[in-house]
């Protein structure tokens, strides 16, 4: 029996045995419990004829923990039977009666303004506290209280997408309490870091292919290929508490040098290297699988813990890079195309750019030619200065791997000629570079002064802009670089693309 299988039994002990304790030694806390779980009969369709939230302050003015464990688990066997309707009800209780008791927060402020300390300091931290925050502890206790609790939140995401005005300012308090709690809860010291691969159980696999967020995954022949041959990598980080279900994974292509094309790496026929002969690790999916998780950072602690094991299965690995998507570009490149003042594209780039509304203008080799040069220098410009609030990157995968540390390394023109790649970046990818030596500077770079730490060969792009001659591709050069990368040719990514078919 597993740790995790062994513990949620215990919990399932406790919980029956709080129940019969209770029964046998307290008749008060019997009544208790008794009339807490009269409380929430159901009705036909799922709503409460009586008040969840009473069951919760039940639990909250308990203190034994037997019977706390059983009520929880009372209190999440109604939840889970609540329609939408139900949910959202008992969500803006939540926010409403589970907040910070006002009169006792009046108290701890004056008092720590008549007397500042550190008891009246800790007094005041206290009293602000929300009692939601407690009573999602005391949930916890029960069996699967934190899989609950994390779905839970997931019900909140949706609940706010519909609410407005004072009550979404209510939910999104809610939410704050949710999220420090949880970022506690799944903290990197409970992540267990486990190698995926077709050995890997059904159930688990069956939930890669399901949670795949990046390059769908078609069916099991597709997962196979990503999983199954010797340059391949799969890592996961797993919970205790959810054993069976990843938080955060990521694939893996080792290769030769740095990709450019995504089609190449996930190419059914291709023939699969040498572990041993590859020199360079592509990070070519990340994938966050629990929405209920979001905002809790995994993505940093998972890229370098994998960086480290990868280092030490195989020493002949000398890069570590991403083959990265733009989810943004297509959008943000739209609003510059309309903008009569853009200051990125001038009148002759809109009407090259004209071609990206034509059905397949990428497989006309003229066309792709010719939309290049500016599709690349408007993407230099969106990486290098299009801002958004707190003078950040408008593209979200480069705030995340800008703030791990990485450096933008290459545009890669077509480099995803899928219709989801073709839809949300006409094609762009771009690759992020992890040099270990390099990491923690650059992240203290891009964290104080926002600055996007980027190669010189993406910098180019940007100087057409001031009026400075195209860039040229780069001769082929066999020695290293300084990050153990082989130097070569500039791929067609960054120069003239190649006929594409």
């Amino acid at each position: 029996m597993s740790s995790s299988t062994f513990f949620r039994s215990l919990l399932t002990t406790i919980a029956d045995r709080g129940r019969a304790l209770v029964r046998r030694h307290g008749p008060m806390v019997e009544d208790l419990l008794e009339d807490a779980a009269k409380l929430m009969p159901l009705s036909a369709k799922g709503q409460p004829k009586r008040d969840l939230p009473t069951l919760c302050d039940t639990l909250l003015s308990g203190r034994g923990e037997a019977s706390g464990v059983a009520l929880a688990g009372q209190i999440l066997d109604q939840w889970a039977r609540l329609d939408t309707t139900g949910q959202r009800a008992f969500l803006l209780d939540l926010a409403y009666r589970f907040g910070p008791d006002p009169i006792k927060l009046d108290k701890a402020i004056d008092a720590y303004r008549a007397a500042p300390g550190a008891d009246t300091a800790l007094a005041l931290h206290n009293a602000a506290e929300a009692r939601r925050q407690e009573l999602f502890r005391r949930l916890n206790l029960a069996p699967g209280g934190t899989e609950a609790v994390v779905r839970m939140r997931e019900a909140l995401f949706r609940v706010m997408a519909d609410a407005q005005g004072v009550e979404k300012q209510a939910l999104e308090a809610v939410d704050a309490d949710f999220s420090h709690l949880l970022a506690s809860w799944f903290n990197r010291g409970f992540l267990v870091l486990r190698h995926i691969d077709w050995t890997t159980p059904a159930n688990i696999l069956e939930k890669i292919i399901r949670y795949e967020a990046v390059h769908t995954i078609r069916d099991w022949d597709d997962l196979r290929r990503r999983l199954a041959p010797a340059d391949r990598r799969c890592f996961s980080f797993f919970h205790p508490q959810l054993p069976d279900d990843p938080l955060i994974f990521v694939e893996v292509a080792l290769a030769p040098d740095i990709p450019a094309s995504i089609d190449a790496l996930l190419a059914e026929g291709r023939a699969p290297m040498a572990e041993e002969d590859a020199t360079t690790a592509v990070f070519y999916s990340i994938s966050n699988c629990q929405e209920g998780l979001r905002g809790v950072s995994f993505g940093n602690f998972l890229i370098k813990q994998v960086v480290e094991d990868l280092r030490g299965e195989l020493p002949n690995l000398r890069t570590f890079v991403t083959l990265s998507p733009v989810p943004a570009f297509a959008k943000w490149l739209a609003r510059e195309r309309g903008d009569e003042a853009s200051a990125v594209l001038a009148p002759a780039d809109k009407a090259i750019l004209a071609a990206l509304d034509q059905p397949d203008w990428q497989r006309d080799p003229g066309t792709a030619a010719t939309v290049s040069p500016v599709l690349l220098q408007a993407a230099a410009h969106y990486f290098l200065k299009a801002k958004s609030r707190g003078n950040k990157p408008v593209d979200p995968v480069a705030r995340f791997h800008l703030g791990n540390g990485a450096r933008l390394e290459r545009l890669n023109f077509l480099g995803d000629l899928s219709p989801k790649g073709l839809t949300q970046s006409h094609g762009l990818m771009v690759n992020y570079l992890y040099k270990l030596d390099d990491i923690e500077t650059n992240h203290e770079r891009y964290a104080d002064k926002g600055e996007v730490v980027a190669a010189a060969a993406v910098r180019r792009h940007l100087k057409a802009e001031s009026g400075a001659d195209e860039p040229k591709p780069s001769k082929p050069d066999p020695r290293p670089g300084k990050d153990g990368a082989p130097k070569r040719a500039r791929p067609a990514a960054d120069t003239a693309p190649p006929p594409v078919v």
